[in-house]
């Protein structure tokens, strides 16, 4: 996905700044949780009805995008 960041916010001030999806209090580690525990794309928006495949694989994108950027140092 190319444009995740419209869907991704990150302010001090929600979630104690941790990346959320816009216009909401729902943290990517979140859906991340979610989708690790099993639950598919549907029952998710079926939980959380003002998400949807467009943001879930927005959070998705985010995060493929940070596990690109961290970099393993050697002691």
């Amino acid at each position: 996905m190319e444009n995740w960041e419209i869907f991704i916010n990150i302010n001090p001030n929600i979630r104690f700044g941790k990346p959320c999806i816009a216009g909401t209090r729902i943290a990517v580690q979140d859906i991340l949780e979610w989708l690790a525990s099993g639950m598919s794309f549907d029952e998710i928006i079926e939980d959380f009805p003002e998400l949807d495949d467009l943001k879930i694989r927005a959070a998705l994108a985010f995060a493929a995008r940070r596990e690109q950027r961290v970099k393993i140092v050697a002691a």
